[in-house]
């Protein structure tokens, strides 16, 4: 007989072990699925959240990176990005968010900021909703949720990320324009980074620069297609630059302010930068307009991203899996019941990823 109860961790409070917690599987309305959880891996903003580096609501599940098997379709039926219907069986991964595709603002064509919009690992629980997160053995998608179908090729280690980090980079690629034959620098070469590095090579950037504070991840950067390493050293980095050419777009995922003041002054003409990583509460950031203006140059920022991105996300790493190693960013894994001790794990910085198998 099947189960009609998942199992879940709840997170309570900052600094607050997770709660075990059964409940019942939900019934659902048009447009929903329920997916058995397959794998997910632990975010930057999991850890930020548990460790009250940021706001949250408690009485949540997180985790949003996340890959699953459906388990049960809502009677009508429901389709995939491309239009193709789902059905039991098929495994996926989906966007981080639900969404109304005819509110005001993504008419717009920001469907991540539109209203009531509905954020999987970061949403409270309530009587219709509880399965909403990664650390759970299933999850309730809503109507407006962008599902894709993954392809066989990738493992659950390369699959889990899309939908966050790869998909934002997609993103930021996006806003940073066509990038052949042009210079492009990576500052902060985390898991945001090397997507970014790795991504940037497949759009035909002429040359790739890494750039960090910390010696192993530079080097570490070169497997995802860096040509060029840095250490972060502010203005000194310029000249360095200068002799392999100008920079024309830096991707700026440090999200740490003065990293992204001397960045702006990294850029050549008509320069551009995408901020991803500038997420969490921070100072104002102190640029010199004239500077901006005289060097034409372009800043631009991105947070979460559009269900496109997420379909070029796929196909990228569909088609450079095999190229590089992002299997092993999941250095570590651990069961849905251990996950304070995953949390621990990811907390000390030793892995890119931390795995949870539901």
């Amino acid at each position: 007989m099947a189960s009609t109860t998942a199992k879940a961790m709840v997170f309570m409070d900052a600094n607050t072990p997770f709660s075990p917690a059964t409940i019942d599987l939900p019934q659902l309305k048009e447009g929903e699925l329920l997916v058995k959880n397959h794998y997910a891996t632990i975010c930057a903003s999991d850890l930020h959240t548990f460790y009250g580096r940021r706001q949250s609501c408690g009485h949540s599940i997180l985790g949003h990176e996340i890959i699953g098997i459906i388990k049960a379709l809502a009677e009508e039926g429901v389709t995939d990005f491309f239009g193709s219907p789902l059905k039991v069986g098929d495994k996926i991964t989906w966007s981080v968010y639900a969404h109304d595709p005819l509110s005001p603002t993504s008419k717009k064509g920001f469907p991540q900021k539109s209203e009531a919009l509905y954020k999987y690992g970061h949403e409270q629980m309530n009587e219709t909703y509880k399965l909403n997160g990664g650390f759970s053995s299933h999850c309730h998608l809503r109507k407006g949720t962008t599902i894709f179908r993954l392809p066989s090729s990738l493992t659950e280690k390369e699959a889990a990320p899309l939908n966050c980090t790869h998909a934002t980079i997609a993103g930021a690629l996006r806003l940073a324009g066509n990038l052949k034959g042009k210079n492009v620098l990576v500052n902060g070469v985390g898991m945001l980074g090397l997507s970014a590095c790795a991504m940037a090579k497949e759009n035909g950037a002429a040359q790739v620069w890494a750039q960090d504070l910390d010696p192993e991840k530079v080097a570490f950067s070169k497997a995802f297609g860096a040509d060029h390493t840095l250490l972060f050293e502010g203005l000194e980095s310029k000249e360095l630059i200068d002799t392999h050419g100008e920079i024309d777009v830096i991707i700026e995922t440090s999200g740490v302010p003065e990293a992204m003041e001397k960045c702006v002054q990294l850029l050549g003409i008509g320069g551009t930068i995408v901020l991803v990583g500038a997420v969490f509460p921070q100072r104002d950031l102190s640029v010199n307009a004239e500077y901006l203006v005289r060097n034409l140059l372009t800043i631009k920022g991105l947070h979460n991203y559009i269900p496109e991105d997420l379909a070029a996300a796929i196909e990228f790493l569909t088609a450079a899996a095999s190229k590089y190693p992002f299997e092993s960013l999941v250095g570590k894994e651990f069961p849905l019941g251990q996950l304070d001790s995953a949390f621990e794990a990811g907390n000390e910085g030793g892995y890119y990823r931390v795995g949870i198998k539901p």
